[in-house]
């Protein structure tokens, strides 16, 4: 090579070296572009909201349990597209006041690109509103209230609604129980419990059956005495209680304790072992719709339940299986859109035939999933069994 040649090769090494160092620079301070699609060098900032502490605790754990074990997997693999994923988790204690304090901190403190929660409904009613204000997309596993995503584009959710749990309980309980006079006991100041108790009744009266009695309970009631004194007397073949199962355990309790042994009813509230340690033997037999038994056989569920038991020491329940759902959808809108939230939102709502742990997931034209539900009854030992599975 000649010296004209080698000064020439010189030049355009310098050149190399300088872009690249450019490309690193502008990596570090803003976004580089993959395949036409934004990317920031930073790590990819996913708000998480739950109840960590008070009377819904088993949920939010189980939930933030999930997201952390899917995105350390996405994390170890690389991320996403280079990017490692984190999750801030704030705890909302089950309160809608706090769970809409904690998205308002995740949107302005935090600059999250996107939420997943709230938990439960009531939570989740208050919250949404202020990130789709914000243009924020959030997803929902769990809170199963109707109208949720009504709120705004920007909202989603992972489970089925209310309006279905409730009329497959009712077909559940009329067609397949035989039972014509079910009592209804639910909590007057929870959106989710009012709701799938108006849910339940319509389609139960509508199947040809009789709701005998219907009665009600406050925030922090935990004495169901004069209610199930009262439905004793109406002498039903069912209680549809459509709680979580911290009220429900308390319910079953006091029933049996009076004289009461037709079985409950119930909705995905109940599924928490801590249902049987604070009801007993009282709520073997129970009936409860729910969107994941960790008994399925599906070779998605069966492996989903091998890494949760292998990291948490405990099989998972709905709300787990739920939410790695809601972890992997952010994750796949993600690696579509990128961090631009208009495009994300869209990517989220364009799902369909998703293969999750909890089945098959559409989203609808109101990003509500198409999806089965199962019926499930509390076993001796503190599980269940798998009933049947119905199909939307």
């Amino acid at each position: 090579m000649n010296a004209e040649g080698s000064g020439k090769r010189k030049w355009q090494d310098r050149l190399r070296a300088a872009f690249l160092s450019l490309s690193v620079l502008a990596a570090g301070a803003g976004t580089v572009r993959a395949g036409g699609v934004a990317w920031a060098a930073e790590p990819i900032k996913l708000g998480l909201v739950g109840p960590l502490s008070g009377d819904a605790a088993t949920f939010g754990n189980s939930v933030v349990n999930a997201v952390k074990l899917y995105f350390d997997e996405v994390n170890a693999k690389g991320g996403i597209h280079g990017q490692k994923v984190e999750i801030i988790a704030l705890d909302d204690r089950g309160d809608p006041a706090e769970a809409a304090n904690a998205v308002q901190r995740l949107i302005t403190r935090d600059k999250v690109t996107a939420i997943i929660g709230a938990v439960t409904s009531g939570p989740m009613k208050a919250a949404a509103p202020i990130a789709n204000r914000a243009g924020v997309p959030i997803l929902s596993p769990t809170a199963t209230a109707a109208g949720i995503t009504d709120i705004g584009p920007y909202v989603f959710r992972a489970c089925f609604v209310d309006d279905f749990q409730g009329e497959v309980m009712a077909s559940f309980a009329r067609h397949n129980l035989k039972f014509s006079r079910v009592a209804v006991l639910y909590k007057v100041t929870d959106a989710y419990s009012a709701g799938l108790a108006a849910s339940f009744q319509n389609a139960f009266k509508q199947a040809g059956g009789t709701v005998v009695l219907v009665q009600t309970f406050g925030q922090n009631d935990q004495d169901f005495t004069a209610q199930l004194t009262r439905i004793k007397q109406a002498n039903p073949e069912a209680i549809y209680t459509p709680v979580y199962y911290t009220d429900a355990g308390l319910i079953a309790k006091q029933a049996r304790q009076l004289g009461i042994n037709v079985p409950l009813l119930g909705p995905d509230g109940f599924d928490s072992p801590k249902l049987i340690e604070i009801g007993g033997q009282a709520v073997v037999g129970s009936y409860f719709t729910n969107h994941y038994s960790s008994k399925d056989n599906d070779p998605v569920a069966v492996d989903f339940d091998k890494k949760y038991t292998a990291r948490y020491g405990a099989h998972p329940d709905a709300l787990a299986a739920l939410a790695w759902d809601g972890a992997a959808m952010m994750a796949y809108g993600l690696e579509k859109a990128g961090t631009d939230r208009k495009a994300l939102r869209d990517a989220l709502a364009s799902i369909k035939s998703f293969h999750g742990v909890t089945g098959t997931i559409t989203m609808d034209a109101h990003r509500n999933p198409i999806k089965n539900a199962l019926i499930l009854q509390v076993t001796a030992d503190g599980g269940h069994r798998i009933v049947t599975r119905v199909q939307p």
